[in-house]
């Protein structure tokens, strides 16, 4: 055993820690607590060292004192995990009697389950974290430990819920009347049992045949019942309760990734990944195994992956793929800046992994033994066959030892996901003694040989290519123009083939640039990125028809990252991705300020296949959740910048698709309006779980309602599916709780303030600025009453109001409103109040000169055009808002006839329905549809451009005539 006290260090740390004796006056408080004797003075030389280096070990022990003793008698090598030992609970709930049922068979109810699983994880990380500070188990030992510990988990898991669901749903069955069991597989470290301490496990769901469940109450689809099962095991093991979490889940490497099903059967997988399944893909499945399966789905799953990852002969196929794959671990070690990461920086895990895995890619096929997923089984026999030098794998050997033990030690800290070397001093020892150094300075000394090592193997494996002469060339001049920037003739030179309009001009830009403080001051590194970058984007200009405007648009976009020169190289390195910068910032100067603004937006250059295709709703709700599901459920904050950043990302690529014309306008809108609807329920669960935690739930007529009853409506663009770039929204909120009922909790409120803090959390969350700035502006003033009324009505006071109370415009406005987010029968009723509400008869006289007169009276006030400065599109002559009053007047003046035309909140829909039923001639409504949709074209345009709604030229004036004309008919025309 070697124990950190017999390091000299040791004990030089202890007596200069000024919370050594506090440490340990804790652990006897809690031992006492518990009625357990207290420590002697030869145990404490034994369990200090660990709750000296480890926070986690010291709060896991204050909370369980009882797991102490069990480190104190651990003689051999505790066994394995297991899903029997986990619900049979004996050995580690004596802590916590709650979690433990009278009767060991009984079914657990979720919340019991959930702790157990949690108190599983922490009981078998205290007893790892202590054998590996004491070096008393190999690497091989503790990672096929925490591995198991995940299969026992995630076995658990499924167990209970096929339990949970076996008398509503039944059994799934195959052909042969056999039970199938969901294929859970597990990928990366976890595949190849060399899981670390605080790691996320990847995973795969797949089951063997379709059908539908047989023997319960109701039968589901297989896909459904295994969707069902998969979603329960994620929430069993990445929620985090009051007992923390057991593993985070990533589930980005199924086929398709974050747009794919969650689960797949056999058939479609093995389709899929013989059609479909891209390179990155085969090397990730050289460590997929099946942790949880039958024989036969372990068969099955092998018989498919073998032959997808490893060919028969020599694969010269695959150098071109894992060279590209290796030049993108480079760059992403250059662009994140991370040279302190031991797994992701230069000479780190990574490397080692990559090293391993592209011998077995290339290589596997013909010799089977290189198949192995474990990288430690695998190594030494990349020497005994030639394929790597022995000094290279002895080389690389110790590297990942000391890497995978390093990497441990800092998170065996505080139980953390890091592989970041610490900055502080303190930490810096601890880690140092953890790993078995004397100092900090050793330990880090020795990591840098032996990343030196690594990196050397990794660069030398695969021949990247040269540079042509020409970029060369290039690339040099640049670097001589950035030491002096004051020599303009040699710009003139360096930017001779561009078709500039204004070279003058531009080399002044330029000469700026060089001479900037954030360039002087730059290190050498960003420096010769620079250099790299200007000679690419030089290249590209020449090509340009308009390149002064791209030159002024991009410059913008290269100061901001100035100090953070690794999305030069990004760019250097993906011309696909420079050349969409550049066309979309000469399309939109909203591209510029967008990633000037924040930089992190070019990452979405990378993928065209992401940029050019933005996800449908129900890709949108995934990948946010994705998001979400990585940050701590009580950071506020850290949730309203992702979702912000989130939408930014989002509105990038649909604007990259309207600018390509990849999708029509109205496409456009939808994407726009879909992503607002997904924001907004995410927001509103937000705002329920901060209201739910602080005062209990909503109680109506006896019925606790654990589920916001409450509907967003929203008006205008947004119900009409007609949102822009920059729309507000307008929103109007509505309840359906008991106005006289109260909630549960301790801090009990009455419903009705309860809603209203509800609606007033709902606006903060949404309109408040962040570091990432807001998520949409929203206008309240069409909620019953405006300004003056309540902020969040009930279904029955908004109905009694719109009947009673309201004015025509109001009416109007609910011919565009719609459910955007809550509660989905609340939704229901409100549109079946919408449609009473609108299906009302009027007198169309009436109806008509109010209608009118709201038009002249918006005109006189809010159009910005005028002969001289240009047509507005929204509010002039002839405009947007011409085309939807004379809908909305049909809308309000014959759905009580035509129930059809108040079916959908859109004006091109109310339009077609009007020609359907015979209210407007089909040819005109067609010309007036073609109509408004370009002028939300383009709007959609000069907001991109950032250039207000007013057009300069006359263009539309055919479109205005026309629709000039529609409207005098619509006044002088009795009969409509």
């Amino acid at each position: 055993m070697t124990l950190p006290n017999l390091n000299p260090n040791y004990a030089l740390f202890c007596d200069q820690s000024q919370h050594r004796s506090l440490l340990l006056e804790r652990v006897q408080e809690a031992r006492q607590r518990h009625n357990l004797e207290a420590l002697h003075q030869d145990q404490i030389a034994i369990l200090e060292p660990l709750w000296m280096l480890s926070d986690y070990l010291h709060q896991q022990w204050t909370r369980f004192p009882e797991w102490l003793d069990e480190v104190l008698l651990l003689e051999s090598l505790p066994e394995r995990p297991s899903q029997a030992a986990l619900m049979s609970g004996e050995a580690f709930f004596a802590c916590d009697a709650s979690a433990c049922p009278s009767d060991p068979q009984e079914h657990l109810d979720e919340s019991t389950f959930l702790k157990r699983l949690r108190l599983y994880r922490q009981w078998w990380m205290v007893r790892l974290i202590a054998l590996d500070i004491q070096q008393r188990l190999t690497l091989t030992e503790l990672t096929s430990r925490l591995s198991g510990l995940a299969d026992a988990c995630v076995n658990a898991s499924l167990a209970w819920s096929e339990q949970q669901y076996l008398s509503l749903y039944g059994r799934a069955l195959d052909r042969n009347g056999l039970p199938q069991s969901m294929i859970v597989i597990g990928m990366g470290k976890l595949g190849g049992n060399e899981l670390n301490l605080s790691s996320d496990i990847d995973l795969i769901f797949a089951f063997r045949e379709h059908g539908d469940t047989q023997g319960g109450k109701k039968s589901l689809s297989h896909q459904e019942y295994f969707t069902k099962l998969g979603q329960k095991l994620i929430q069993h093991l990445d929620q985090v309760t009051a007992d923390g979490f057991v593993f985070r889940v990533d589930m980005r490497l199924r086929p398709f990734g974050q747009s794919g099903a969650l689960v797949l059967n056999m058939d479609s997988l093995e389709n899929y990944y013989q059609d479909q399944g891209r390179d990155w893909e085969r090397y990730a499945m050289i460590k997929a195994r099946v942790m949880s399966g039958s024989t036969l789905d372990i068969r099955e799953f092998e018989a498919l992956r073998k032959p997808f990852v490893y060919r028969k002969y020599l694969d010269f196929g695959a150098i071109g793929a894992l060279r590209d794959l290796k030049q993108m671990i480079a760059k992403e070690v250059r662009r994140k800046g991370i040279e302190h990461n031991i797994k992701l920086g230069e000479g780190g895990i990574r490397e080692v992994e990559f090293i391993v895995q592209a011998l077995q890619i290339l290589h596997g096929g013909r010799d089977q033994r290189l198949q192995t997923p474990a990288l430690l089984k695998v190594l030494p026999y990349l020497a005994q066959q030639d394929y790597l030098s022995h000094e290279k794998v002895d080389a690389l050997h110790d590297a990942y030892l000391l890497l995978r033990r390093t990497e441990h030690a800092l998170q065996a800290l505080n139980d953390e996901q890091t592989q970041l070397l610490p900055e502080d001093s303190i930490t810096r020892t601890r880690i140092a003694l953890m790993v078995g150094f004397a100092s900090w300075e050793e330990l880090d000394q020795r990591l840098w040989e032996v990343r030196k090592n690594v990196h050397s193997a990794f660069v030398a494996l695969i021949d990247d290519g040269e540079e042509t002469s020409e970029e060369v060339k290039s690339q040099e001049a640049w670097r001589l123009l950035i030491k002096h920037p004051e020599d303009k003739e040699a710009i003139l030179d360096a930017i001779e083939l561009i078709a500039w309009e204004d070279t003058d001009a531009n080399v002044t830009r330029i000469t700026q640039l060089l001479s900037s403080r954030a360039v002087v001051f730059m290190q050498p590194i960003g420096h010769e990125r620079l250099a790299v970058f200007l000679a690419d984007l030089m290249i590209k200009l020449t090509e340009e028809a308009n390149p002064d405007l791209v030159l002024e648009r991009v410059f913008p976009i290269l100061e901001a990252v100035l100090r953070r020169t690794a999305y030069l190289v990004l760019l250097s390195e993906n011309q696909t991705a420079l050349t969409h910068l550049i066309r979309l910032c000469r399309e939109s100067v909203w591209f510029t300020e967008a990633i000037s603004t924040t930089p992190a937006l070019l990452d979405e250059l990378l993928d065209a296949h992401t940029l050019f295709s933005p996800p449908d709703k129900t890709m949108l709700e995934d990948e946010l959740q994705q998001i979400l599901l990585r940050l701590p459920e009580d950071d506020e904050e850290a949730q309203m910048d992702a979702m912000r950043r989130f939408r930014r990302s989002i509105i990038l690529r649909i604007a990259a698709c309207d600018i390509t014309e990849i999708l029509p306008v109205m496409k456009v809108s939808d994407h726009l309006t879909w992503l607002a609807e997904v924001l907004l329920e995410q927001v509103l669960q937000q705002s329920w779980h901060y209201l739910t935690k602080k005062h209990g739930f909503p109680v109506s007529q006896g019925d606790t309602a654990y589920t916001p009853q409450l509907a967003i409506i929203g008006y205008g663009k947004s119900g009409g599916w007609e949102l822009g770039y920059d729309s507000d929204l307008d929103l109007v909120f509505i309840h359906d709780a008991q106005s006289s009922g109260s909630t549960d909790g301790n801090r009990s409120i009455d419903n009705l303030t309860f809603y209203t803090r509800l609606g007033q959390r709902l606006i903060h969350m949404i309109t408040s600025f962040t570091a990432v700035g807001r998520l949409y502006e929203v206008d309240m003033r069409l909620r019953p009453s405006g300004n003056s009324g309540l902020l969040v009505s009930s279904l029955e006071a908004f109905k009694d109001y719109q009947q009673k109370e309201a004015w025509v415009w109001e009416h109007q406005a609910l011919t565009r409103s719609r459910g955007l987010a809550g509660e989905p029968n609340l939704l229901i009723k409100f549109e079946d109040c919408r449609k009473a509400i609108i299906a009302s008869a009027r007198d169309r006289n009436e109806l008509k000169a109010e209608v009118i007169k709201m038009r002249e009276k918006m005109r006189a006030h809010l159009d910005t055009g005028g002969k001289e400065k240009g047509f507005d599109l929204k509010q002039g002559a002839g405009g947007i808002i011409d085309i939807e009053f004379m809908v909305q007047y049909l809308v309000l003046a014959w759905s009580h006839k035509f129930p059809e035309l108040m079916r959908f909140s859109d004006n091109v829909r109310q339009l077609e329905a009007a020609a359907s039923v015979g209210l407007i001639k089909a040819e005109q409504a067609e010309k007036m549809i073609d109509t408004y949709t370009l002028y939300r074209s383009h709007t959609h345009r000069l907001s991109l451009q950032q250039q207000g709604r007013v057009v300069q030229d006359d263009a539309l004036i055919d479109n205005q005539t026309l629709v000039s004309q529609y409207w005098e008919q619509f006044v002088t025309d009795d009969n409509i």
